[in-house]
C-alpha cells in the first residue's frame, strides 16, 4: 500500500476539522451527507446519496474482475455540549462529535483517494458513508433501501477509533467486538398525592428507588460470572413540585451482553424484577425493551484477513484486547455479509479524550492509518 502524501493528509485534516466544528445529530446528516458529496466530486468518484435517509455510497471500479467489498463509515454527532476547547469544536450548540464519526468519514474519504490513485488492484469498492448509527437505525434504514442488492459487496469491512490504544495500532478481535444492546424504559404509575399526606398516595419514586437497585442484583447475582453484562439505569424524572408525590416516575437506560443467550436471560430477568416491585408497591410498571443492536462478531475469514491487511500496511497489530461492553450498529452489516469491524488506536485517552465525553477529539495523526488500513483490506479482500 503506498504511503499518503502529506498534502493528502493536510487536505484531510481540513475535513475532519471542518466536520467536528459542524456536527449534526442523527437522521439530521444533510449538510455533513452534502459535504461528503462534495468531496467526492472532487476526487472524482461517483456515487450515489440518499439511500436509507442521507446515507451515500460511492463506488470505485477498475480492472477486469468481478469481485466486490465494502468499507463503511459513519456519520452523525452526539447531544453533548463540547467543552474541548479546541480551535475547531463545535459551531451547534449542544451537538458534538464526541465519538470521532468525523474522523471516521473522513479516512473512508481518504481511503477512496489511495485507491483511485492505485493501479494495483482490480474489481468494485463501495464506500458506504453511513448515517444515524446512534441508536437512529441507520444500518437497517441502508440495509432496507437495498443497500447490498443495489451495491453487490462479498465482504464487508470497518473500524472505529479506539482511545487508550496506542495511536494507529489496529487491534483485531477474534470473535465478539462488541456487545449485543437494548435501550430500556420503565413507566412506574402510582396515585399522586400531598407530600404530606403519603399514606393516600401510591409513590412511584418509592418504587422507582427499590426498582433500581434490584436491577443491580442481576449481573451480581442472575448471570453466570464467567459471562459478561451490564444493566444501567441513566436517568429518571419524576415529579415538579416538593409538596407533592407524584403519580408517574420514568426511568431510562440500556442492557448489553457479549452473547445472545445471556442477553435474552437479562431481559427475562429484568421482566420478572420490574413485576415482583409492581406488586410489592401496588403500582404499575411499563417495561419497554425496543429491539436493539445485535451482537457485533468478527466472521473467522474476515478477521483473518482483516490482520494481514495490518501487516500489508506496516501498522502494528493487536491480537489480545477484549471485547468492549459498546454497542455497533455495524453489527447489522455482518448480519448480511461476512466481515470484519477492528478497533484503531486515538492515542491516550487522560484528560476525558473518552468516547462520548465532552473533551474527546478524534487524533487527526491516525488519519493515514486509518485510510491506510481500509485501503488495504479492500486490496487484500479482492484479492
Amino acid at each position: 500500500m503506498q504511503d499518503m502524501d502529506n498534502i493528502l493528509h493536510d487536505r484531510l485534516t481540513q475535513w475532519r476539522r471542518h466536520l467536528h466544528a459542524n456536527p449534526e445529530l442523527t437522521l439530521h446528516e444533510h449538510q455533513t451527507a452534502a459535504f461528503v458529496q462534495s468531496r467526492l466530486a472532487e476526487l472524482g468518484i461517483p456515487f450515489t446519496a440518499d439511500i436509507g435517509g442521507h446515507g451515500i455510497v460511492a463506488s470505485l471500479t477498475q480492472g477486469q474482475s468481478n469481485r466486490s467489498v465494502g468499507l463503511r463509515a459513519d456519520m452523525d454527532a452526539l447531544p453533548i455540549q463540547e467543552t474541548s476547547g479546541v480551535p475547531y469544536a463545535s459551531t451547534n450548540p449542544g451537538v458534538m462529535h464526541a465519538c470521532g464519526h468525523d474522523g471516521h468519514t473522513t479516512s473512508l474519504l481518504g481511503a477512496a483517494a489511495l485507491l483511485k490513485a492505485d493501479p494495483n488492484w482490480s474489481g468494485t469498492i463501495h464506500c458506504v458513508f453511513q448515517p444515524a448509527e446512534e441508536g437512529g437505525g441507520g444500518a437497517k434504514s441502508m440495509i432496507a433501501d437495498g443497500l447490498f442488492e443495489r451495491f453487490p459487496m462479498e465482504r464487508i469491512f470497518g473500524y472505529h477509533n479506539w482511545p487508550g490504544l496506542q495511536a494507529g495500532t489496529v487491534a483485531v478481535h477474534d470473535g465478539p467486538v462488541m456487545a449485543a444492546g437494548n435501550r430500556l424504559m420503565f413507566t412506574i404509575t402510582g396515585h399522586g398525592g400531598h407530600a404530606a399526606l403519603p399514606h393516600l398516595t401510591r409513590d412511584p419514586m418509592v418504587a422507582s428507588a427499590h426498582l433500581l437497585l434490584a436491577l443491580q442484583s442481576i449481573v451480581a447475582r442472575s448471570v453466570d460470572p464467567l459471562d459478561s453484562a451490564v444493566v444501567t439505569i441513566a436517568t429518571m424524572q419524576a415529579g415538579s413540585a416538593a409538596n407533592q408525590i407524584a403519580g408517574q416516575a420514568t426511568m431510562r437506560g440500556t442492557m448489553r451482553a457479549l452473547r445472545n443467550d445471556v442477553r435474552d436471560q437479562v431481559e427475562q430477568t429484568i421482566r420478572r424484577i420490574a413485576d415482583g416491585v409492581a406488586r410489592s408497591f401496588d403500582v404499575r410498571i411499563d417495561v419497554e425493551i425496543p429491539p436493539g443492536i445485535p451482537l457485533t462478531a468478527n466472521h473467522p475469514a474476515e478477521r483473518d484477513l482483516a490482520a494481514q491487511a495490518v501487516t500489508a500496511a506496516a501498522l502494528p497489530l493487536r491480537r489480545d484486547l477484549a471485547p468492549a461492553m459498546t454497542g455497533e450498529d455495524f453489527a447489522w452489516y455482518l448480519q448480511q455479509r461476512p466481515g470484519a469491524f477492528v478497533w484503531i488506536g486515538n492515542g491516550p485517552a487522560d484528560h476525558g479524550r473518552e468516547l462520548h465525553n465532552a473533551n474527546y477529539d478524534f487524533n487527526d495523526a491516525i488519519l493515514p492509518a486509518a485510510a491506510g488500513y481500509l485501503a488495504a483490506v479492500a486490496k487484500h479482500a479482492l484479492a
